[in-house]
């Protein structure tokens, strides 16, 4: 934990840009480079900063290990159920073209789900990697 007062803004102020930009990276993905995996490491990222700074019993405290867990768990979730939602509507697993009404919209929507299912678990499980890893190292 960092007792530098210009550290403290500076990550206060860091924090919500890097999560927009994160958020930006996962919707922005089907377009563009970027992406699920992206995003996801880009916004475990502004927690790290955050743990960096402030300690990571702070950030446990804003960010639970139980949330994580649980949001690990849906995203895997919503990209298996994906996946079965497109068997049950005919098509093979993960063709996301009978998602919708046309094949297009249908393409759309099933990439914007997968990737946020990847962008949940891929954040979820670097933050909860994190926590196990600095909990070892005894601070100095």
């Amino acid at each position: 934990m960092s007792d530098s007062l210009i550290l403290r803004v500076v990550t206060k102020w860091l924090v919500p840009v890097i999560l927009l930009f994160a958020l930006y990276v996962q919707f922005h993905g089907d377009y563009s480079p970027g992406g699920g995996f992206q995003a996801g490491v880009i916004f475990s990222s502004a927690f790290l900063l955050y743990a960096l700074v402030y300690g990571v019993d702070a950030t446990t405290r804003v960010l639970p290990e139980a949330i994580l867990r649980i949001g690990a768990s849906l995203g895997v979730l919503l990209f298996a159920g994906v996946g079965v939602v497109s068997l049950f509507k005919g098509g093979a697993f993960l063709n996301y073209s009978v998602l919708a009404g046309t094949p297009v919209a249908g393409q759309h929507l099933g990439i914007i789900l997968i990737e946020l299912g990847v962008g949940i678990t891929v954040a979820c499980v670097m933050l909860l990697l994190f926590y196990t890893f600095a909990r070892t190292i005894p601070p100095q």
